[in-house]
Formats: C-alpha cells, structure tokens, sequence
C-alpha cells in the first residue's frame, strides 16, 4: 500500500467522530408571564375551571399552559410541578 493510500484512510476514520456529537442537554426554558400568573394560581388552589374564569381564558387554554409548564419542568403530575417550583424559586412562599 503507498503513502498516499494510508493518508487517505486515516483522515477518513478522523472525520468520524466529528459529525456523530452525542445530543446536548438543554435547560429547561423559563415560564412565561401567563404560566407563572396560572401556576400562582394552581399553588393558590384553584381548579383549571377557577383559573380559565378568574382570567377569562377557556378551560382548555388553562389546561394546555399547565402542560407546556409540566414539559418545560420536566414533571408528569402537578405535585410535582408544585415541588419543582418551589425548589427552583418560581413560587414565592408566604
């Protein structure tokens, strides 16, 4: 085999394991305005239909604000929801 061959193939196997990087772990993204107003509110005890009248949104809109929050904490139920935000300061205790 020439030196040229050998070259060749090493700079291959190099290019690699540069375009296979294993994924990065983002952040979780910040609450918005309104989700932080809802989660208060869930802390607070109100039901989602308590919530939707106090803000004159539907019970959906309500519903779909709880799971975009439960998704960008990374929790599956709203006990947890609550622990997370508490633990990350997102809800202040009085």
């Amino acid at each position: 085999m020439s030196p040229v061959a050998k070259t060749t193939k090493s700079r291959t196997k190099a290019a690699a394991p540069d375009s296979v990087l294993p994924p990065r772990k983002r952040r979780p993204e910040a609450l918005t305005t309104r989700e932080q107003e809802i989660l208060e509110l869930i802390w607070t005890g109100f039901k989602n239909k308590e919530i939707a009248h106090r803000l004159k949104i539907s019970v959906k809109t309500v519903e779909a604000h709880r799971a975009n929050m439960m998704k960008k904490i990374r929790v599956s139920n709203t006990a947890q929801l609550l622990k997370a935000a508490i633990q990350g300061k997102m809800l202040k205790l009085r």
